[in-house]
């Protein structure tokens, strides 16, 4: 029996670190690593250990004779990555271990500098990943900095609740929290209530892992109707994100248009059909839950400008989406170049995962059928969002090769990307939505650094951010040996004093813990994994609830 690496796959390589026989590729050494959807195995040189399984952080290593349904085509997927490759060469006298890359230095060691006081502003996986860096390889004392009164970032708000198995990276990083040189401040935002000087004053360097909140606009007119809301947003939404209130969708229509198919989309649509009771068992807003028991929606149709063989979304998520209970997946057959993309495609290629699904020329002047289902349709580009009289959306103007088709909807989500907005006091690029860098400093301002998405924009899952996050943290401690970063002005205990004179709900390491407990409590009670408090002020109240009854 060998293993198979899943969809659920984060490809932060930590399976390959413990990995005794090089079996599991691309490995950071090797130049695919990062481009490709998910990591692989090998099933010529896999032993059966099981180490890959347990060290991963959210369970997408599997024993192939444990596959079921959609998941059972990962065997094949995996092996596929291999074929055409010569057979490995079994180790000659000792397992083969691989160490993640660590920073490096040309002319000293992390020893050979003092002890630094660094801040990480934003406390989602890329800002978890540069404090873990540096707890494991510095002295440093480490400030964690999140607006908000929860840790997580987009492990939290942003990863769809029907895949918790993604969620469990949080629990990773959890272990952080108690660290005996992290302090935590949460409910603490950087640019309202303390400055980039301030941060700046009393600490070596300062991280900015705040990623990327915005989202990108269509730019076409009809966007700012009511009805038309971004993904962030909807996502936002069933996440319980205290940002966006429980009655900012409208699921009242028999359809939505979602514009974008990569894997944000297709999260979206997921949710909008899956039967409600699938998803009583997770994290899902409960807001979100009511809404959905009640929503008339039945069919979610994807826009995508391109082609089948150029969608946005990854495999696997595709592939996902073609298994789910009692939901009809269909290719809008409008365009000659769709069918003939799919029957083209080569078997591991991303449109040949639609080879099986049903392919029918969609009219659109008809309301949807019974049941529920997705439709994908590819070479539309949407022209405009058309509105009512009462200045509400009423359908979706799409163009092809075909000409205009008009899709009737009252709720359009825009799914186009996530863009990062602007850091006060950082410069900023507005073609790219980034802080301008050099492998992570920050332009013209010592001692500042960024990583994750305000870095390198919004492209690249959670793993991503390990690689993104040791190359930043590498300019960091070189920039520490060559001593070049500015020195404190001010001792650490007068940041913690001043972060709660500015932020008097700050939220500590304590305070989080009564919080997850209270959430793990509530949802409990459901047989949920846990019941996530949606505003700030009940975050705070439970944070002060050192024992929960």
């Amino acid at each position: 029996m060998t293993y198979a690496i899943t969809q659920t796959c984060c490809a932060d390589a930590t399976c390959v670190a413990v990995c005794p026989v090089n079996c599991i590729h691309p490995t950071p050494q090797e130049r695919a690593f990062g481009s490709t959807e998910m990591l692989y195995v090998d099933p010529r040189a896999c032993i059966d250990c099981g180490a890959c399984a347990d060290a991963c952080p959210v369970d997408a290593v599997v024993p192939v004779d444990q596959l079921t349904g959609p998941q059972k085509a990962y065997a094949e997927i995996n092996a596929a990555y291999f074929a055409g490759t010569p057979a490995p060469e079994p180790a000659a006298d000792s397992p083969n271990f691989h160490a993640w890359d660590r920073p490096t230095f040309d002319r000293a060691l992390p020893a050979d500098f003092r002890p630094l006081r660094v801040a990480v502003v934003g406390t989602g996986p890329a800002g978890m990943y540069t404090a873990q860096d540096l707890l494991l390889h510095t002295n440093a004392e480490v400030t964690l900095i999140d607006r908000l009164p929860v840790t997580g970032g987009l492990v939290r708000y942003g990863v769809a609740p029907d895949h918790p198995t993604t969620k469990k990276i949080g629990d990773t990083f959890a272990r952080l929290h108690t660290h005996p040189r992290v302090r935590m401040l949460l409910g603490l935002e950087a640019g309202a209530h303390v400055s980039a000087q301030e941060l700046a004053e009393h600490h070596d360097a300062v991280v900015y892992a705040v990623g990327a909140s915005g989202d990108r606009r269509l730019g076409v007119p009809g966007e700012d109707l009511a009805g038309s809301v971004s993904a962030t947003t909807f996502v936002a939404w069933y996440n319980a994100h205290p940002d966006v209130a429980p009655d900012a969708v409208d699921l009242s229509a028999e359809r939505v248009v979602v514009v974008g198919n990569g894997n944000v989309a297709l999260d979206v649509a997921r949710i909008l059909v899956s039967d409600p009771e699938r998803l009583a068992g997770t994290d899902i807003a409960d807001h979100a839950l009511r809404a959905l028991r009640d929503a008339a929606v039945r069919e979610v149709v994807l826009l995508g400008r391109r082609g089948p063989e150029d969608a946005a979304c990854t495999r696997p998520e595709l592939l996902a989406l073609t298994g789910l209970p009692g939901v009809d997946l269909v290719v809008d057959d409008h365009d000659p170049r769709i069918g003939g993309a799919i029957d083209a495609a080569g078997p591991h290629e991303l449109a040949a995962v639609l080879r099986d699904v049903r392919r029918e020329k969609v009219d659109w002047s008809q309301p949807p059928g019974p049941g529920r289902r997705i439709v994908l349709r590819f070479h539309s580009a949407p022209a405009e969002i058309v509105g009512g009289d009462d200045a509400r959306v009423r359908a979706v103007r799409v163009t092809g090769a075909s000409g205009d088709t008009s899709v009737s909807a009252t709720t359009v989500l825009r799914a186009i990307g996530y863009r990062g907005a602007p850091v006060p006091g950082l410069p900023f690029d507005e073609t790219t939505g980034t802080v301008p860098h050099d492998k992570g400093r920050v332009a013209g301002l010592p001692g500042a650094y960024v990583v994750g998405w305000i870095k390198r924009g919004s492209s690249g899952g959670i793993g991503a951010n390990r690689a993104c996050a040791a190359e930043t943290v590498t300019s960091l401690l070189a920039d520490a040996v060559e001593g070049v970063l500015p020195a404190p002005a001010q001792p650490a205990k007068a940041f913690r004093r001043l972060a709660r004179r500015r932020a008097p709900r700050l939220v500590d390491a304590r305070g989080l813990a009564a919080i997850d407990r209270a959430e793990r409590l509530r949802g409990g009670r459901d047989g949920r994994p846990r019941a996530k408090l949606a505003t700030v002020a009940d975050l705070v109240t439970a944070s002060r609830r050192r024992s929960v009854r």
